[in-house]
């Protein structure tokens, strides 16, 4: 099992527009790739005072070839409506890990 996490850390002011995004557009869309198998979105609750909330979402994929036909055929235009809707109002990093 592959797991893309992706750990963004976003303003208060674009929480609520940004939570209600994930969860109605970018997370359904990602899942209509039918690439994922599933995707979990969690809020850090051990979060030191900042500028926003921290939130990771978590996509599980089957197998790494999954994965990187996702990447290469759907990731980079959402990636971008992403960038665009929310441009510097957020912070973000990506890992990549395999179920031991």
């Amino acid at each position: 099992m592959i797991v893309y996490n992706i750990t963004v850390n976003i303003s208060y002011e674009a929480e609520n527009d940004w939570l209600h995004y994930m969860k109605t557009v970018y997370i359904p869309e990602i899942l209509a790739t039918e690439l994922p198998l599933e995707c979990r979105l969690l809020r850090l609750l051990t979060e030191i005072e900042n500028e926003g909330s921290t939130y990771t979402t978590q996509f599980n994929f089957r197998t790494m070839e999954d994965f990187l036909a996702y990447q290469t055929h759907f990731q980079p235009v959402l990636q971008e409506r992403h960038h665009e809707l929310f441009n510097g109002q957020y912070v973000s990093f990506r890992t990549l890990l395999e179920e031991a």
